[in-house]
């Protein structure tokens, strides 16, 4: 084996925030949790329900890895500040921060209530703010630097509705590479990912249909259905060694459906000798 392909991150201290799920469910955040430990890392698991942050950490520590949980409310300062000083206690150090959570609104700004806009804006940023208040600090006095990976969404750059989620993910664009600007003196990397429509409790949690699923993988333009472990690998990226030239950069994982138009296409179904053709016709909208 050459060493030369280790990501560095052997004895490292890592905390995921948003890293439960349900049962044996793979999120974002708990395939991140648990690909950071397998890497070598020691795992701070975070999330509103302890009972879903524990099972993140069963499934650590069934495959060898060291990982602990927390609960609270990481929209609320103390709660935060909590979640670092454990990570501290426990391990001495803080060199890695995966920033996870996040909700989500179908309506228009017309249909939106004040208070569920407040409520996403919220939750989608405001934990993003308090943790890196808390961690950056103790990156920079326990360790040599840091990484920082903030979870957007391609909703944040190519929105098809879904109002306020979208406003909220692109917020998360600009307040990480302000981060990144602000803090890369100090050794501390900060980057964001962008996820497309991957197969995650979050998503499948409210019910999607068979052709709904199909309509969400065949936007891929590589025909293939993204998971949280595409996330998870490519927070493992961002926080290695491997990574340690980049920051403020914007990562967009979403097998090409941010290029594709597939989705805007109508099909035509036409028969010939028993088989079927499928003929896409895209209309294209040129506004000028």
């Amino acid at each position: 084996m050459n060493d030369t392909l280790e990501f560095g991150l052997r004895d490292k201290v890592a905390i995921v925030a948003g890293g439960g799920a349900v049962e044996k469910d793979i999120g974002n955040g708990r395939a991140a949790s648990i690909l950071l430990a397998d890497a070598g890392a020691k795992v701070l698991v975070a999330d509103r329900d302890e009972i879903l942050a524990q099972n993140t950490v069963k499934m650590i520590q069934d495959r060898g890895g060291e990982a602990i949980s927390v609960s609270g409310d990481l929209t609320k300062s103390d709660q935060c500040k909590k979640v670092v000083d454990l990570a501290i206690r426990s391990w001495g150090r803080l060199d890695i921060l995966d920033n996870n959570i996040g909700v989500a609104s179908k309506l228009s700004v017309v249909d939106e209530t004040e208070e569920n806009w407040d409520k996403v804006m919220d939750i989608n940023l405001k934990p993003m703010f308090l943790m890196s208040k808390y961690a950056i600090p103790e990156m920079i006095r326990t360790g040599d630097g840091g990484s920082i990976v903030n979870i957007s969404s391609i909703s944040a750059t190519r929105p098809k509705g879904l109002t306020t989620y979208s406003a909220s993910k692109g917020a998360v664009l600009s307040l990480s590479q302000a981060m990144a600007v602000d803090h890369g003196a100090d050794g501390i990397r900060v980057n964001c990912i962008l996820p497309g429509p991957v197969y995650t409790p979050m998503v499948y949690s409210q019910g999607m249909t068979k052709k709904r699923r199909s309509q969400r993988q065949n936007a891929s333009l590589i025909n293939i259905e993204g998971d949280g472990w595409d996330i998870g690998k490519a927070v493992v990226y961002l926080c290695s060694n491997w990574a340690r030239y980049i920051t403020g950069h914007l990562l967009v994982v979403d097998g090409g459906c941010s290029l594709s138009a597939k989705p805007r296409g109508w099909f035509i179904f036409i028969k010939v000798s028993n088989k079927i053709f499928f003929l896409l016709l895209n209309f294209y909208l040129i506004l000028n």
